[in-house]
């Protein structure tokens, strides 16, 4: 899920029109990030190149190590295995009850499996690496570049687990925060990279319409509720919580909270993916202020830490 923590999209525009900053903005996987008004331009207390990054050895552990692809390649394997359970159970349902909408009973729908894009399907590792390189922060400007370029490679096993539920009729469905905007670039770098894509209505990007349901910010509720409406969702994957439930505050006692609700779902109906790169876990503990300048919120990371654990 692309998105380095959660704000609204749209309100990150009107502040960007009003003249507001900091200003904040919605990654493809669902985190709001600070936007700056020239990606050429770094900010006050943006660091050098040479200084040290937070990001380095994650984004070096993603691209170079055999710990992080034997890490994805296990957690597709495993979920390939429960795919033939999950299929021959009528009620076997990975959308919580919520989530599904009394309309729409999830017996008798054709049957779909639900992923996440970015670090689930599509490893960015090399747009990350331009960041720790540059001493920047992701913004919207170098982000489209990125995905127009049309690189990204599978994560590993992903290919394989999408293969062989295609073959036994299930459709992938890619519930990505990466807006519409970027859904042709998005469609074509999959496809180059062999994943399966049944036809345009597949990618459920940030800004999809969903009839009777209001998006709040980069939350995925409401398109997991459209896809409710047709598929039976046997599997949902993703490497952020929000990638499977909605998040109602994101807090580090809330998502413990919904971690421990739903703990039995994971390796079962629910899978994650490791990415230590980003996410909306790093927004929770500095109370989400993005506008806080980068240093502040460094100090507050470290703050966080627990020696004693």
């Amino acid at each position: 899920m692309r998105t380095p923590a959660p704000a609204a999209f749209l309100l990150a525009t009107a502040f960007a029109l009003a003249g507001c900053k900091p200003v904040s903005f919605t990654a493809p996987d669902g985190t709001a990030t600070p936007m700056q008004p020239d990606a050429t331009v770094a900010a006050p207390d943006q660091p050098a190149a040479t200084d040290a990054d937070d990001n380095l050895n994650a984004v070096l552990w993603v691209q170079r190590s055999a710990e992080y692809q034997a890490n994805a390649i296990s957690i597709f394997r495993a979920a390939a295995d429960h795919l033939d359970a999950a299929l021959r159970e009528p009620n076997w349902d990975a959308l919580v009850p919520d989530e599904r909408e009394q309309a729409a009973p999830a017996a008798g729908l054709a049957p779909a499996v639900i992923m996440d894009i970015d670090e689930t399907v599509l490893d960015n590792s090399p747009y990350q690496a331009r960041l720790v390189a540059d001493g920047a922060e992701y913004d919207e400007v170098t982000w489209d570049r990125w995905v127009a370029e049309k690189k990204a490679k599978p994560v590993p096993g992903v290919v394989e687990f999408a293969s062989t539920a295609e073959a036994k009729g299930v459709t992938i469905l890619y519930l990505s925060n990466r807006a519409v905007h970027l859904k042709e670039a998005t469609l074509a770098n999959l496809r180059a990279e062999g994943l399966p894509v049944k036809d345009d209505s597949v990618f459920l990007g940030l800004g999809t319409h969903v009839e009777g349901c209001e998006q709040q910010g980069s939350e995925k509720l409401c398109r997991r509720r459209l896809a409710g409406r047709e598929y039976r969702v046997l599997m949902q994957f993703g490497d952020q919580l929000g990638d499977f439930v909605e998040i109602v505050a994101n807090t580090p006692e809330a998502r413990a909270g919904l971690l421990a609700e739903y703990e039995d779902w994971f390796g079962e109906r629910w899978w994650m993916l490791p990415n230590p790169t980003y996410g909306s876990w790093e927004p929770a503990v500095f109370n989400n202020a993005w506008s806080e300048p980068r240093n502040a919120r460094r100090a507050m990371k470290r703050s966080a830490l627990n020696p004693q654990k």
